[in-house]
């Protein structure tokens, strides 16, 4: 038996798409709280969400609900 995302919900658990994989997080969180638990530092990454491009000062006013599309792209220094 597969999980399905109304499933998932009921369940109290959210089903997202991260970086074009399923993953499962406990409840709706802010992009902040997903890095968090992800641990990513949110100086270091920009963030899509829904096909939109957060601004660094959005992330913990935007919640990441059931179903949403997350993309976070690391930067990386180097020489």
């Amino acid at each position: 038996m597969t999980k399905s995302a109304s499933a998932c919900t009921f369940l109290g658990t959210v089903l997202i798409n991260l970086n074009g994989e399923s993953y499962e997080i406990d409840q709706a969180v802010s992009v902040t709280d997903l890095l968090v638990q992800l641990k990513i530092d949110p100086r270091r990454v920009a963030v899509e969400h829904n096909l939109k491009i957060l601004k660094k000062h959005t992330f913990q006013n935007t919640v990441v609900h059931d179903g949403d599309h997350v993309e976070i792209v690391n930067f990386v220094g180097g020489g």
